[in-house]
């Protein structure tokens, strides 16, 4: 492995010492280091400059943009940008984990109690981009991040965007990781606001208790059927808008009999984990209707998580030290 040169000099005359790579994305590499001042970890995200004549990467110049207006408990905190031999580097709070690392683990389970704080978590922290006028685009479980604390943060914000609240633009829909993307991006809408990481919100809190995304396509096609599969097939009276999407005529609807309930009822004896109150929360995220699905903020209201036991609890102390023997 090819380090980068160690120390490494911030802005603010602190000094990080790489400590080993934790991590490659699409738009560089991402290391753990150790603030030599404060002895803090931190995780630095070098940005790849695959041609300097482009100059600096507009996707990188969009995620900086949005999280220096961004913060929130449940959302990962970028502390400074800072050049260091040629290379520009992201310093952002180290976290422990993430969300697809933790559900690989088959030796361990949460408790429900455990599973209601994470996706309490996950949904306050989309609740406070929505207000902010941020969509994600992209949630996913390698994109949650836990720490040992049991605190659980939104990250990796290249593909977010600022969206005009009372009035609707158009955006790509080649967006959202495809088993997390909602049934109207792959009926190829390009207007659309926040209601898109809902759906892949609803997809992340069966994921808690599968262990596994639930909605595996092979391709946009493969996942409507994947879908229907498991929710029943959309109609108009469900979705009165569907017929009226980009590519409704070339997407053939393969009419899977079975109620959206019933679908429901399926998952639940395949897997049996959800309670009534999480069933009923499942199905406002994972409603076809984007107009109809429930928002972040209507979704912390829900009974799951304040009148259905156990109440929401971080998994702190012997379950998070238990997983990090796991994974480390």
């Amino acid at each position: 492995m090819t380090r980068p040169p160690s120390p490494i000099r911030g802005s603010r005359d602190e000094v990080y010492t790489i400590v080993s790579q934790v991590g490659e994305g699409t738009f560089g590499k991402v290391y753990k280091a150790l603030n030599a001042s404060s002895g803090r970890f931190v995780a630095l995200k070098r940005i790849r400059m695959e041609a300097e004549r482009d100059g600096f990467p507009v996707t990188a110049m969009r995620e900086i943009k949005l999280l220096q207006s961004l913060r929130h408990d449940n959302v990962v905190r970028l502390y400074e940008m800072m050049v260091s031999n040629g290379s520009v580097y992201m310093v952002f709070e180290y976290m422990d984990h993430d969300l697809t690392g933790i559900l690989s683990q088959s030796q361990f389970s949460f408790d429900d109690a455990h599973l209601k704080s994470f996706c309490r978590q996950m949904l306050a922290g989309l609740a406070y981009l929505h207000h902010k006028g941020v969509i994600h685009r992209d949630i996913k479980g390698s994109n949650i991040l836990i720490n040992n604390r049991g605190e659980l943060k939104l990250a990796d914000f290249g593909l977010a965007r600022f969206y005009q609240k009372r009035r609707r633009s158009d955006y790509t829909n080649r967006v959202i990781t495809l088993w997390y993307r909602p049934p109207e991006l792959l009926f190829g809408t390009t207007v659309y606001g926040p209601e898109v990481d809902m759906w892949s919100a609803g997809c992340i809190m069966l994921e808690l208790f599968t262990k596994k995304p639930v909605f595996q396509g092979n391709d946009e096609i493969h996942q409507l059927d994947v879908i229907y599969k498991i929710l029943g097939t959309p109609t108009t009276e469900r979705w009165p808008d569907v017929t009226s999407l980009p590519w409704y005529e070339l997407r053939t609807l393969r009419e899977v009999r079975v109620t959206f309930w019933l679908g429901f009822q399926l998952l639940i004896f395949a897997y049996r984990w959800l309670s009534p109150a999480g069933l009923d929360l499942a199905e406002q995220l994972l409603t076809y209707d984007p107009a109809q699905r429930v928002t972040a903020a209507d979704a912390l209201d829900a009974p799951y998580f304040h009148q259905e036991q156990p109440p929401p609890a971080a998994p702190v102390g012997y379950v998070v030290s238990l997983l990090a023997s796991y994974i480390d």
